[in-house]
């Protein structure tokens, strides 16, 4: 399975956000949207990734509060990507070695969607459940064995 799989199902809806917006603006449209993540574009490219860590981390150093705390100044600008080719086993171990919940994908330069961690566990669980019914179904349809011939005396 590949990214291109789970992107296929998800949809194409994007959210994202200048660099130079206030975070407050940020958080305002996370919460209306009822989003984790939200890519931090500039100029077409992408420039970083705010997700909810990098929010409240922002937060509790001031405070608290919000503040005029702009997007740059907290955003992930290095943040895990793949491709839509990229196989879900090997995003599977980036997203656990970096700790990410959320991963752009990207085809030459062009943002193609945003995984989350749960998109790829659903994946996996969906695919696990289909073989499962198909496991169960084959075993259901087993052919009877033919009978032995019975031992001569």
């Amino acid at each position: 399975m590949k990214v291109s799989d789970i992107l296929r199902v998800k949809g194409s809806t994007l959210y994202t956000i200048r660099p130079d917006q206030p975070l407050a603006q940020a958080l305002a449209l996370m919460a209306e949207m009822d989003i984790g993540s939200l890519v931090v574009m500039e100029h077409g490219d992408l420039v970083g990734m705010l997700t909810f860590r990098e929010a409240i981390l922002a937060i509790v150093r001031n405070g608290g509060s919000v503040g005029t705390t702009i997007v740059r100044t907290v955003m992930d600008d290095a943040p895990l990507t793949c491709t839509p080719e990229t196989e879900m086993d090997e995003v599977r171990r980036m997203m656990l070695q970096r700790h990410a919940r959320y991963m752009p994908v990207i085809e030459k330069r062009a943002l193609m969607g945003v995984i989350s961690f749960y998109d790829v566990a659903k994946a996996v669980v969906d695919a696990q459940d289909f073989e499962n019914r198909m496991l169960k179904a084959y075993i259901r349809d087993w052919p009877a064995e033919a009978e032995a011939p019975a031992a001569k005396p």
